[in-house]
């Protein structure tokens, strides 16, 4: 783990601000701690001589205060300037998952990624507040102090040169073997993370069969790898601290011995001697900070790693993705907008006039599926169908991003590819992915003013005889599962009716509906597809057939 990484400085202008700050403030309380100990010393021998102390007594007084306030304010720089990075990282993130698309995300630990982003980067708060002023510290004031000393007295300086490195260098070693155990206390946090996603998610399916407990004692067995890993880092954070202290303690015994001896031969004076002894310790101090600090910051130093690989990843495929957004102001990375892969930065009456055309897809193959061709046109219903695993979500995973693919698949004049899907696609699949909120918002998800009546109207369409004002709990919690998936069926019916020429993709519509609300949920497709839209439709219902002008079939013979 790198002290300080380039990345953080490159994607995150907080980071950068805050070096300097610490910088400066690592200045002047080097200029401080010298003040002080020399203060010190003169109020001391000063008393020891009959001398009047008392400028001596008010300048300590004003350092330490001075010292005081230079802590306080690196802690409060630290605290916000973890904040901004956070949010900056985050918003990197956002766009970096944009730009590198839903199957890079399909092929990702979701939950683990959720995990860096949130618990992850708040950890930051012990690497800026702490760690980073103790590392600017170290840079500054060990090599001052120890000027200082060697021009004090040579001695001193020189044993404190010589002790000095052995602190980093035990540092190191054990560094190197705290990182491996750090990285799998992350993972096994992460792990648990996702199981426990899993669990929640599947909750109702587990206690139907009754298989509760034992995915109840599976996250109790990870919870428990989680803090036996944590009290190994604990472990090295404690072995760590102990030889940090006892090599300083060492390196300043040595010092104090030497500087004693020659005070009682007469060949040190005491203000020389009791100078270099209070500068000694600080000199030692913020190397041994560094030390302690490094295995409180360890977790969000860990988190930014993750975050790095995928800022990593986004910028190394930009030039390859289509439409990524870059501006000589704002970094790529940096750039909320710039997520958004597909169609950013294409002149909007190009994308206008590629809406509503034919969407023709000739040998398209996903992985080692067979190879699909069909052209969908305006005023048509395209159904797609075939037994399970012959590959019909794939095949819309793949229009819609989500799965890489070989072949053609055009939409007018324009290859999908270098579309966003959200464009020229209006899209329901079988999981619903309802979120928490009242169905309205659910429905009119992605509209920063969802109008009532077309929500009313999508609701309809989609047989969703609901309130569109209930509040849903998280995941939709509160509605059936047919329920459920009528309202994410009216979500991309609404998202349709707001351009018509967009192609309406639907898989598996009426899997969770009875046969009386299919044929209302069938009918209402037929009267769109007659007013002029373009239906895609995934189901392995034999009723889609009596609406549908063309039938694809995937894995049998028509």
């Amino acid at each position: 783990m790198k002290p300080v990484d380039p990345r953080l400085l490159r994607y995150a202008g907080a980071a950068r601000g805050f070096l300097a700050a610490s910088a400066l403030i690592g200045v002047v309380q080097t200029a401080v701690t010298v003040v002080f100990a020399w203060l010190l010393t003169d109020a001391v021998t000063g008393a020891l001589a009959g001398r009047d102390v008392t400028a001596s007594l008010v300048g300590l007084l004003l350092a330490a205060l001075l010292r005081g306030l230079l802590i306080a304010a690196s802690d409060a720089a630290g605290t916000r300037a973890a904040a901004k990075t956070g949010m900056q990282l985050r918003a990197a993130l956002i766009g970096a998952v944009g730009r590198l698309g839903p199957s890079w995300l399909a092929q990702r630990n979701q939950a683990g990624l959720a995990l860096t982003a949130g618990h992850g980067l708040e950890a930051l708060d012990s690497y800026f507040a702490r760690y980073i002023p103790q590392l600017v510290m170290t840079a500054i004031a060990t090599p001052v102090l120890l000027a200082i000393m060697w021009w004090s007295d040579w001695e001193s300086g020189l044993i404190a040169t010589v002790t000095l490195p052995l602190i980093p260098l035990f540092l190191i070693l054990i560094g190197i073997a705290t990182r491996t155990v750090q990285q799998k206390q992350w993972q096994t946090l992460q792990q648990l993370a996702v199981r426990f996603a899993d669990t929640v998610q599947g909750l109702a399916t587990l206690r139907l069969f009754g298989r509760e407990r034992r995915a109840a004692d599976r996250i109790e067995v990870t919870a428990d790898a989680y803090r036996r890993e944590t009290m190994k880092v604990l472990r090295f954070s404690f072995l760590s601290g102990f030889a940090m202290e006892l090599l300083a303690s060492l390196a300043v015994a040595l010092i104090a011995v030497a500087v004693g001896f020659r005070l009682l031969s007469g060949d040190l004076s005491l203000e020389v001697g009791l100078f270099v002894l209070l500068l000694a310790p600080e000199a030692f101090l913020p190397i041994r900070q560094v030390g302690v600090q490094f295995h409180a910051a360890a977790e969000g130093v860990a988190a930014t790693e993750d975050i790095f690989e995928v800022l990593d990843a986004a910028g190394a495929s930009s030039g390859a993705l289509p439409g990524a957004l870059h501006n000589s102001s704002v970094p790529a990375d940096l750039d909320p907008e710039a997520g958004r892969s597909g169609s950013a930065g294409r002149d909007p009456e190009e994308l206008c006039a590629t809406k509503g055309a034919e969407l023709t897809v000739e040998d398209l193959r996903v992985r080692d599926l067979p190879a699909v061709s069909f052209t969908a046109t305006p005023g048509t219903i395209t159904l797609i169908e075939g037994p399970s695993g012959s590959g019909k979500t794939s095949l819309l995973a793949a229009l819609r991003g989500a799965a890489d693919f070989a072949g053609a698949a055009r939409f007018g004049d324009a290859d999908v590819r270098a579309l966003d899907p959200a464009d020229w696609l209006a899209w329901a699949g079988q999981a619903p992915g309802l979120l928490r909120g009242t169905i309205a918002d659910n429905v009119g998800l992605g509209d920063p003013a969802p109008d009532a009546g077309r929500v009313r109207r999508a609701l309809d369409d989609a047989c969703a005889d609901l309130d569109p004002a209930l509040e849903l709990g998280v995941q939709g919690s509160g509605l059936s599962g047919g329920q459920a998936q009528r309202v994410a069926v009216a979500r991309a019916l609404y998202r349709h009716a707001g351009d018509p020429r967009r192609v309406l993709m639907l898989d598996e519509p009426s899997s969770a509906l009875d046969a009386e609300t299919e044929s209302r949920l069938w009918a209402s497709l037929r009267g769109r597809a007659d007013a002029g839209a373009t239906i895609l439709l995934v189901s392995h219902r034999r009723s889609a057939r009596e609406i549908a002008d063309h039938v694809v079939a995937l894995g049998v013979s028509v």
